[in-house]
């Protein structure tokens, strides 16, 4: 191993991931992937794998992928634009700029704010996958069907992830600028010099990575709709770091990494959301950042402001991504900022065993079902089943133990996950579960 140190050159880090990234694809059966690290003002990269397993194109540094929900990061990006030029009001409703948004509760809709949406806090349902085609009226039509969505928690209230809420900023953003949200998002990019591809028509014209499932390229998509939340943008590992750079060498969008939302205790204690960032409490230092998933991609970008530093992986699939991301994050922040991500506590020596009635139960979101049974010495099992067939392409149905770790929080035996709870009524009964989204109890 490469030791970088807090002084590490360029050509250091270049060495590093052009000799570690194609032994970590081999080792970690990934398809491809692309790692652009940014230090000092200057970027390298390295790509290796291929584009498609049954073709065999080699993923090169010119190589798209899509970045998934990194995209919130960019939208967010334009509504602070939006804030900075006195045309938007965070904390006014979103009624003020699109009267015709509706949800199911009235009282609701009437007081929703952008920052609500910006940090996950407007509590409608989150993943409605709404297939409005792909014209540029897309996101119209996907904030009018928004009527029937139901309310999960008060507005502000609790933290759950909202791709529909990002859908609804994207239509802020093309009614304030007079224009598509795809052809602001394109001209972000074009003005950073980075290349991209900001619809599905596009991604024929670029050289594409495709996604894979079980080492297969993937068919299906997550609907264009969402593209202000992240189911279409795709770039280059090289060309998220220049993007990251225009962060970082401005003061405008500071505001985007002030704490708006506490994240429920995923076992390493406190992470909140800022304005499209995810604050996290790595040891040593803030890190900020976001993670993409859609079907057949994952990508993952975290930056360390006070070192200046940025590392993006994209990758279009494969058996072993934890640890093919872990190695490398681990890795190139510990060895550069000196910042560590927080690891997962030990499981009790004897676990206090769980009261079955107030626990167990189904639990629902938009996106899937959270099935909670009993299990033995006080134990539970949980299996989460996608409510449609993309959330059950993405979200594995094994079944695991889980025991009580602290107050409300259980660990899964295999230490693969936490899983909190919450919501408790007169009775002590768990209200909702949480994996990011709240799944409410049914």
């Amino acid at each position: 191993m490469v030791a970088l140190g807090a002084g590490g050159g360029e050509a250091v880090i270049a060495e590093w991931i052009e000799r570690r990234l194609p032994e970590l694809i081999e080792e970690h059966g990934v398809v491809g992937a692309q790692v652009a690290v940014l230090h000092d003002g200057q970027i390298v990269d390295a790509a290796a794998g291929v584009r498609n397993s049954v073709t065999k194109e080699p993923v090169t540094s010119e190589t798209l992928f899509q970045i998934g929900s990194i995209t919130k990061v960019w939208t967010a990006t334009l509504i602070m634009r939006l804030v900075n030029e006195g045309l938007l009001d965070l904390d006014r409703p979103v009624r003020d700029v699109l009267p015709e948004f509706q949800i199911a509760d009235e009282a609701a809709a009437k007081v929703i704010t952008p920052r609500q949406l910006l940090c996950h806090t407007a509590g409608f349902e989150g993943d409605l996958k709404f297939e409005t085609g792909s014209g540029d009226d897309l996101l119209a039509k996907y904030v009018g069907l928004l009527a029937t969505a139901g309310q999960v928690s008060p507005p502000g209230e609790l933290y759950s992830y909202c791709n529909s809420g990002y859908a609804v900023l994207g239509r802020i953003v093309e009614v304030l600028r007079g224009k598509p949200f795809r052809a602001v998002l394109g001209e972000l990019a074009d003005s950073l010099d980075v290349t991209a591809a900001t619809s599905r028509a596009d991604h024929a014209r670029h050289e594409m990575a495709d996604g894979h499932l079980k080492g297969l390229p993937v068919t299906e998509h997550l609907p264009e709709s969402w593209v202000a939340g992240g189911s279409v943008l795709a770039t280059t590992a090289r060309g998220l770091l220049g993007f990251v750079r225009m962060h970082l060498s401005t003061n405008e969008f500071d505001a985007m990494r002030e704490r708006q939302a506490t994240h429920p205790d995923f076992g390493t204690g406190e992470w909140w959301w800022g304005l499209g960032w995810e604050l996290s409490n790595h040891e040593g230092g803030e890190v900020i950042g976001h993670t993409g998933m859609t079907v057949g991609y994952v990508s993952m970008l975290r930056v360390v402001p006070a070192a200046g530093l940025a590392v993006v992986v994209l990758a279009n699939g494969g058996d072993g991504l934890r640890p093919f991301f872990a190695e490398i994050f681990d890795h190139l922040l510990g060895e550069l900022a000196g910042v560590r991500k927080r690891e997962l506590p030990d499981l009790p020596a004897d676990p206090m065993p769980l009261d079955h009635d107030k626990v167990v139960g189904l639990y629902r979101c938009s996106a899937l079902d959270v099935h909670i049974t009993p299990g033995e010495r006080g134990t539970v099992k949980v299996r989460r089943v996608g409510r449609d067939p993309i959330s059950a392409a993405l979200v594995s149905a094994e079944q695991r133990e889980y025991v009580h770790l602290k107050d409300d929080v259980l660990i899964a035996v295999d230490k693969s996950s936490v899983l909190p709870l919450g919501g408790r009524d007169e009775n002590g009964r768990v209200g909702w579960v949480h994996w990011s989204r709240a799944a409410m109890r049914v």
